[in-house]
């Protein structure tokens, strides 16, 4: 579907009055088309700020399971928008910018998990959500970085486990669990890859009181372990977790200050929740230009248009449903595999 350029002013060049305007125009919007608007963590903040429902994959997921809308307008990427079209099949689905892809989604198909299946038969596919619908339709269950750990302990430890595409995230699994059946695919994120070690130590040596918020994706998220158990940073200030798990994070901390490794958008939620400890990203320059593609004037565009319309092909939608059905149902004592 082609995308129209859109000739309306950024709102970072107008007023605070303009922009309290512009949202109420938007939720108005929103409620004469019956569409609920949900929002990344890494989205720009004033989508973040006027959105419905704001969080990471797993929250937002069973957000668009369970929406009485009959339109979600997804403010992410465009496997988030996937996800939410399997999940709710007959409601429309629309993303401000079709072209907002995942350099990490893009990193595995499905011919290619086909063939590694292949060569690993009886294994149980694990696919963080990151991953395209075709992807999720040749996986057994899917998972985020807030749930990857439980999800594979929920699977018997005689059964071999494929997981893809994010390398990263996988070997923290392994690293959690200790499981040697563990095939791990080498894919990454491009923002989180390039958040590393060295960084990571720099910044700690400047800031020795402050604490450390680390998402599992991160090229870092290895060094920052090690480093923690070699005592270069604090063992006791050093936290692995997902964009939901720092957001409960910094509800609570009392730290003066605390470096956050993940894509900057995140800093603006955690500053919502905590307006006394400060937070700063471990790279600056860890900015999605993907997230980004979504602004102000492309989400009101998408709402007075309705575009663009995100499909999925009935067949591959009902074969990935049950992978990211059984996502959202893990913790419930049913075990994968058995």
């Amino acid at each position: 579907m082609a995308h129209i350029a859109l000739v309306a002013p950024s709102l970072r060049s107008v007023t605070s009055a303009s922009t309290t305007d512009w949202a109420q125009r938007i939720r108005a919007l929103a409620a004469e088309k019956d569409a609920v608007i949900l929002a990344h963590n890494y989205q720009v903040p004033e989508i973040q700020d006027v959105a419905h429902h704001v969080g990471d994959s797993l929250a937002l997921s069973r957000i668009a399971a369970t929406v009485p809308e009959s339109t979600i307008i997804f403010c992410g990427v465009h496997f988030m928008a996937e996800t939410a079209k399997i999940l709710s099949y007959d409601k429309t689905i629309i993303i401000p910018d079709e072209r907002a892809g995942c350099s990490l989604a893009e990193t595995i198909t499905a011919d290619q998990l086909r063939a590694w299946k292949a060569e690993h038969p009886g294994a149980v596919v694990v696919s963080y959500v990151n991953t395209t619908a075709a992807v999720k339709a040749e996986t057994d269950i899917c998972c985020t970085s807030s749930n990857a750990v439980d999800v594979v302990k929920s699977i018997p430890v005689d059964r071999p486990v494929l997981f893809c595409p994010d390398q990263f995230l996988g070997a923290h699994v392994q690293r959690q669990l200790k499981r040697d059946n563990m095939h791990i695919w080498m894919g990454e994120c491009h923002v989180h890859a390039g958040i590393n070690g060295a960084e990571l130590k720099a910044m700690v040596a400047a800031e020795p009181d402050a604490e450390l918020f680390v998402h599992p994706e991160c090229g870092c998220a290895t060094s920052a372990m090690y480093l923690a158990s070699e005592g270069v940073v604090p063992a006791e200030r050093t936290h692995i977790l997902s964009t939901g798990g720092m957001l409960e994070a910094a509800r609570t901390t009392t730290a003066r200050k605390v470096l956050v490794a993940t894509e900057t958008g995140m800093l603006h939620q955690l500053r919502k929740v905590n307006v006394t400890t400060e937070f700063q990203a471990v790279n600056r320059a860890a900015v999605c230009k993907y997230m980004k593609m979504i602004t102000p004037e492309k989400l009101e565009h998408s709402l007075l248009h309705g575009t663009d319309i995100v499909d999925v092909p009935r067949d591959i939608a009902d074969k990935a449903r049950l992978s990211v059905e059984r996502m959202i149902a893990i913790g419930t004592p049913s075990r994968i595999g058995e």
